[in-house]
């Protein structure tokens, strides 16, 4: 946070839409950095960044390419802005670990209702009591899930996860047992509107790979064939 604000970075090659951006998120008593390409995105990552929000097509370093940097080092969540709404284009977007997606031309109040859903979830999640052990963790096999940092350890290693895919791991792990669809999935995370069937999937396959599960043979996240995914 920046004097008590969250910080947002906006990266997108088109001047008019950085100025339209800044004015619309220090509106809202947000911070905003600005970037006019991916590499000066890039150049300006910092713990301190609560968003990023960056436009996939520009000079220098692509939006996608500028994620797949900053997910070298941070988990922070990642919003594209795109002229393509595919969902092909979208899956490449989930692939690099960006959280959502906004097609252009998007709306003022869509947009400010995507980045406070991504924010509050970020910072913060709701799980049951009972659920809950004094050191607000969850507890899987030999996997710890912290609730507070959002991280998870396995074994003596942590394991790096971006808070969307954390919160796919907590939903399925809070709830052992329960078979989720895709549908189950997006509505539960992403609380309004579908991302995409392929997108979660490419969010479970990223998880399964992050935890070292062989999806031939799943230790934590397993498949229900044409039904979805549980843990047991």
């Amino acid at each position: 946070m920046k004097d008590g604000k969250k910080l947002i970075l906006v990266a997108d090659d088109e001047l008019e839409i950085r100025d339209i951006l800044k004015l619309l998120l220090t509106g809202e008593s947000y911070s905003v950095l600005l970037a006019e390409d991916g590499q000066a995105a890039v150049n300006q990552m910092s713990p301190e960044i609560d968003l990023y929000i960056l436009d996939v097509n520009m000079p220098r370093l692509s939006g996608i390419m500028a994620a797949a940097e900053i997910r070298k080092q941070y988990e922070t969540p990642i919003v594209f802005l795109t002229a393509y709404s595919s969902e092909s284009d979208k899956v490449m977007g989930f692939s690099v670990g960006a959280d959502d997606y906004i097609v252009k031309p998007f709306s003022n109040a869509e947009l400010l209702m995507r980045i406070r859903a991504i924010l509050r979830r970020s910072t913060g999640f709701s799980v049951s009591a009972a659920s809950q052990t004094p050191k607000n963790q969850l507890t899987f096999q030999d996997l710890i899930l912290d609730l507070d940092s959002q991280s998870v350890l396995k074994g003596e290693t942590v394991i790096s996860l971006t808070y969307t895919e954390f919160k796919i791991l907590e939903l399925l792990v809070t709830h052992k047992k329960k078979i989720y669809s895709l549908d189950n999935i997006y509505q539960s995370i992403w609380e309004d509107g579908a991302v995409g069937d392929s997108a979660i999937m490419v969010h479970i396959k990223n998880i399964r790979k992050k935890l070292g599960d062989n999806s031939r043979n799943p230790v934590y996240i397993k498949t229900a064939w044409g039904r979805g995914y549980y843990i047991d």
